[in-house]
């Protein structure tokens, strides 16, 4: 299994069909890096930059993104962070603690949505009120230490 260990990155408009490996392409348009699975597998890692998946830093010379990567749907398994275009190897996950990962990002995902910075509205089709589950489309850079 090949192991990368710097990845370079790439602003782009449009994520290219034909992935380079050792590359982290970045789409600030559609709010996505997206990357080859840097165990060397090949498998496309698509990581939308939002307030409730990940977290992109750019310091004006790398990249870094929060939190790790975990390819639970990938046969490889793989797990790491990209720290300053770096790829930092992490533990392996229990499959007991990807299905917590799962639930704990559902529910914060549901937190999210359900906050009031989206009031709930009256559906014409049933009456009921329910919540608007559309993402704001603002741009968003998190920063960490």
């Amino acid at each position: 299994m090949k192991r990368e260990t710097v990845l370079k990155h790439e602003f782009v408009e449009y994520i290219p069909s034909d992935l380079k490996p050792g590359t982290l392409y970045v789409s600030m348009k559609f709010a996505t890096a997206t990357h080859r699975c840097c165990c060397g597998c090949g498998n496309e890692v698509v990581t939308p930059i939002s307030p409730t998946d990940w977290q992109l830093m750019f310091d004006g010379e790398s990249i870094s993104l929060y939190p790790s990567i975990g390819n639970w749907s990938f046969e490889c398994k793989s797990h790491y962070w990209i720290r300053s275009n770096k790829v930092k190897w992490a533990a392996r996950w229990s499959q007991k603690k990807i299905k917590k990962g799962r639930a704990d990002d559902r529910l914060a995902k549901e937190k999210y949505f359900n906050s009031p910075k989206f009031p709930a509205i009256n559906d014409a089709s049933t009456g009921k009120n329910k919540s608007v589950k559309s993402n704001p489309k603002k741009k968003h850079w998190g920063w960490f230490a």
